[in-house]
């Protein structure tokens, strides 16, 4: 296992006598000095993301291992200190930043093993996402979630806000194609779906939890209502808020509680491995600018594409047109289009040359 990078200098003295300064301690003496930061100018420099938001964590701390992820979630509930974690960092929307406690989560955390057949995918939370495709491409297999973020992106992240992309549609997110993890609860129980075993050692510890979520599963599908409802909005690309189409299409309170945490944004557990199942990545593929004089006529036409033969349609507006105008590679007739102008990417991919010229050509 690689070690965890050590904050080199200036460690910084815990901020007082106050609930984050205990718990900085404490998690020095557990983890070592050299991993627990609690200056702030360096807290600074690590505690933003992608957003445009920022905050200066308290703390922010190294781990290694889910032991490590054991022993910050015990002291912080012992602080009650709220603890916020963070792989890559790429969030547009503020999920990896805190004022708080911020977990650093990469190394210790780098699973990638591919099934023998690519069907599946073990991965740590600390994989970048490309990284999973790269080791998938000799089965001309891939991850289904595909954010634009792909190439800096880690599982964790992609899992925790089921983060899904332009190629990626309802059927393909982490939340259908998830097929087991392990995670570490809030009160510290680490749980593991991949075999029986596992999930044997889940129900003695936590029969509350699968009880519990076993008779909110039963009361969503027994109101109709209610569970029509839940469906329609999980048929198109939604992943905000909790995933409740677990509650909908799953019995097993096993198979309903891994799946909540698809999207829980951390709120619920930390995932620290998942098995994914993977998708097809055909090797041939064409794209086409197709321009259209306005927003309406490009979204009718956007219909009218074949979902089967079409791998990803992205709507361009008349903004988006002119920030491209007269970058290399882009269609001159860009900078001299109508006001209303708009266009569609549309891109088609095929296991054989033959049967792209074919996609093309329809």
């Amino acid at each position: 296992m690689t070690p965890a990078p050590p904050f080199a200098a200036r460690p910084g003295a815990p901020p007082g006598d106050t609930a984050h300064g205990r718990l900085a301690a404490h998690l020095r003496s557990r983890l070592g000095a050299e991993r627990v930061s609690t200056d702030p100018l360096r807290n600074a420099a690590l505690g933003g993301d992608a957003s445009a938001y920022h905050l200066v964590p308290q703390v922010v701390v190294d781990v290694a291992d889910e032991a490590d992820v054991v022993v910050v979630l015990a002291a912080a509930a012992a602080h009650a200190t709220p603890v916020t974690f963070r792989a890559a960092g790429t969030s547009l929307s503020g999920q990896g930043v805190t004022d708080s406690v911020l977990v650093r989560v990469r190394r210790g955390f780098e699973t990638l093993e591919p099934a023998a057949d690519g069907r599946t995918v073990r991965l740590g939370a600390g994989v970048v996402g490309s990284h999973a495709n790269l080791a998938l491409a000799p089965f001309h297999r891939r991850i289904g979630p595909d954010p634009a973020s792909l190439h800096v992106a880690c599982v964790g992240g992609i899992v925790a806000n089921n983060a899904s992309g332009m190629c990626c549609g309802p059927g393909q997110d982490a939340f259908h194609t998830l097929r087991a993890l392990r995670a570490v609860l809030a009160d510290g129980t680490v749980v593991d779906t991949h075999d029986a075993a596992g999930r044997r050692e889940l129900a003695l510890a936590r029969p509350d939890l699968l009880d519990t979520l076993g008779a909110l599963g039963r009361r969503v599908r027994g109101d109709a209502a209610l569970a029509a409802r839940i469906r329609a909005k999980h048929r198109i690309k939604n992943t905000m808020g909790y995933a409740l189409l677990a509650l909908t299409e799953f019995e097993d309170p096993i198979e309903i509680a891994q799946r909540l945490l698809v999207g829980s944004e951390g709120t619920l557990a930390f995932v620290s491995e998942v098995t994914l199942a993977t998708v097809p990545d055909p090797p041939h593929r064409a794209c086409a600018l197709a321009l259209f004089p306005d927003l309406v006529t490009a979204c009718a036409a956007a219909g009218m594409l074949d979902p089967e033969r079409t791998a990803a349609a992205e709507l361009m507006d008349r903004a988006s047109l002119r920030a491209v105008a007269g970058m290399p590679g882009v269609p001159a007739e860009l900078g001299s289009l109508p006001s209303a102008a708009a266009a569609l990417l549309v891109e088609v991919r095929a296991d054989s040359p033959p049967g792209l010229a074919a996609d093309v050509a329809r």
